[in-house]
């Protein structure tokens, strides 16, 4: 027996494919709401090179989104958060900003 999807929901299949971040197993969805600072730079660098990088991020502001990495830029309690405060005490000296490069996906998972 043979379904019929209806035009719309096969439309809405093809946009959520082309985003790099989804792939349909939520196998980097660790990235995206992690507590860890490298993970967060990780998503950043995933979304950078994101097509649909300015739809997500309104979207997510839209939703008010309570945390997680939303179209390359992290988001707590529905706002954009410039830095996330590392957990513990506060940094009494300035440290180096570490530039992250984006973990390689296999590649039977890009879409």
């Amino acid at each position: 027996m043979q379904t019929l999807i209806a035009p719309e929901v096969q439309h809405e299949t093809l946009v959520l494919s082309a985003k790099r971040c989804s792939d349909g197993n939520g196998t980097l969805s660790y990235l995206f709401f992690s507590e860890e600072f490298v993970d967060i730079q990780r998503a950043k660098a995933v979304c950078s090179k994101c097509s649909s990088q300015a739809e997500c991020l309104l979207g997510a502001l839209d939703r008010a989104e309570p945390w997680g990495v939303w179209g390359g830029e992290l988001l707590e309690e529905g706002r954009i958060c410039v830095t996330k405060r590392p957990r513990g005490r506060p940094v009494t000296r300035n440290i180096r900003v570490t530039v992250v490069d984006e973990v390689p996906i296999p590649r039977h998972l890009v879409a």
